[in-house]
């Protein structure tokens, strides 16, 4: 049996970055399923929720600097997994502070969403940023 530094046993060090399986201490970078169902509820719920509350949201540009890097192949899929996560609470029917009440509906959304952006700002790249400026001026064309 080879020994690590500090006379640890490479048979029981983590792999991946991973405590050993049935130790109850795995570490979960996401949860591939909720991961899923957030994704399609952004999907499916999205562009119908930002076209009617468009106006209303002072955080717009960085809800869709989010969105972009959430649906961009390139960004990691830790990244994903908390941008979809706040995306999805943002569409969701029921909210910590429902959205029609005069301002302070967004509140929580916006709080949300500020965490996730906060906790992968690094990931969020120039390029998501243009397109979103692009989407706010399709938005307010329309």
């Amino acid at each position: 049996m080879a020994s690590g530094e500090g006379g640890v046993s490479d048979d029981t060090a983590p792999a991946g970055g991973r405590e050993p399986s049935g130790t109850g201490r795995e570490v979960v970078l996401y949860d591939p399923a909720k991961l899923q169902r957030d994704q399609a509820a952004v999907e499916d719920g999205f562009w119908k929720k930002l076209r009617r509350v468009a106006s209303k949201l002072p955080f717009l540009d960085e809800l869709l600097a989010a969105y972009y890097c959430a649906i961009d192949p390139a960004t990691p899929l830790q990244v994903k997994a908390i941008l979809f996560g706040a995306l999805a609470y943002f569409i969701m029917p029921v909210d910590l502070i429902p959205d029609f009440i005069a301002w302070f509906g967004f509140t929580d959304d916006a709080a949300v969403l500020f965490a996730a952006i906060r906790t992968v700002s690094g990931n969020i790249k120039p390029g998501h940023r243009e397109q979103a400026k692009a989407s706010l001026a399709r938005l307010a064309a329309d």
